[in-house]
């Protein structure tokens, strides 16, 4: 994986992820964002996360990580260096109560070890990301299952708008949305990030 410059990140990108928090998906790509300080390797460690700020959600996701801008003339498959999964763990309590207020929630998307990624491995091509299947396990049953295809906004919609919005560049890593099944973690729970059935990465959550 080459340096990270950016960590962007897509809301609501899966219908019924968006159902089961009581929204609807939004007209265009909701993007949002984590610090660099965020990002933590899924290779079989204990991560530590915040207890004492109610629950902490998982959400798996496909990353995609970027080799330059992207140029819409040459698709999106021109720009991205490699692949991954990885989870955004969200303060689901803290992220609600800011949004309640009408206040911004990077802190409830953004804390040390938030954004927990896989070793990276080559980008196979959209259709051939699409006909996969990727998933979560935790302590051996399966929590999520997601299915590429379902993305509301393909990753050429997601690219687009972040280039014309925030520009891109080699680097960048964009969370491409989780779908539904979304659910706080515990003390000593072990996930598995899997793609086609086969691991890629593994964490156990330590909340302190």
């Amino acid at each position: 994986m080459m340096d990270v410059k950016n960590i962007y990140c897509v809301g609501k990108n899966y219908t019924k992820h968006a159902e089961e928090l009581g929204s609807t998906v939004p007209e265009e790509p909701l993007i949002f964002s984590k610090p660099t300080h965020s990002l933590i390797k899924a290779d079989a460690r204990h991560i530590p996360l915040p207890n004492d700020k109610g629950a902490v959600d998982y959400e798996a996701e496909i990353i995609i990580q970027l080799s330059s801008e992207y140029d819409a003339a040459a698709g999106a498959e021109s720009c991205i260096a490699a692949m991954g999964l990885g989870i955004d763990f969200t303060l689901r309590d803290e992220q609600n109560k800011l949004r309640q207020e009408g206040h911004p929630w990077l802190t409830s998307k953004g804390f040390p070890n938030s954004a927990a990624v896989t070793d990276f491995f080559p980008f196979p091509g959209e259709n051939v990301m699409n006909s996969s299947e990727f998933s979560l396990e935790i302590n051996g049953e399966i929590a999520q299952i997601g299915d590429p295809k379902d993305m509301v906004y393909k990753l050429d919609d997601i690219l687009a708008h972040c280039q014309q919005r925030l520009g891109l560049g080699a680097g960048d890593l964009i969370f491409t949305g989780t779908p539904e099944g979304v659910g706080p973690v515990k003390h000593g729970d072990h996930l598995r990030l899997l793609w086609n059935g086969e691991e890629h990465g593994s964490l156990t959550v330590a909340l302190v």
